[in-house]
């Protein structure tokens, strides 16, 4: 018998930045905005798309993604994981579903470096 290949839905955590484009929903002043988001995918690469898509049909102009992988592989790396993100990665599991869980607006020269702990 062959093997079952991987199928199961995971979800992944993702810092999305986000620049500005008309329409966005940003803040007056706002350069652009660092979003956390949740997103369900067979692999984070499928995750990653899928919230860029997304992100693009919300008329806003993403930038960069970092992912920083499972629920699993975050605990694995010693983060801690509040229950409140614990069930809105439960929800994007359960609903197939991109889910922003934090936008953090940037103003004036202020912004993000893609620097930081993984």
């Amino acid at each position: 018998m062959a093997e079952k290949k991987k199928t199961r839905q995971e979800v992944y955590t993702l810092l999305v930045q986000i620049g500005r484009k008309e329409g966005d929903g940003l803040p007056k002043g706002a350069t652009g905005a660092a979003l956390v988001i949740y997103a369900s995918g067979i692999d984070e690469a499928e995750a990653v798309r899928e919230t860029v898509a997304i992100l693009k049909q919300a008329d806003t102009a993403p930038l960069d993604v970092t992912g920083y992988g499972t629920l699993a592989e975050r605990e694995e790396q010693g983060h801690d994981i509040a229950d409140e993100e614990r069930a809105l990665m439960a929800r994007a599991l359960e609903e197939n579903s991109v889910i922003v869980a934090q936008m953090e607006p940037f103003f004036d020269d202020q912004g993000y470096d893609g620097g930081g702990e993984h």
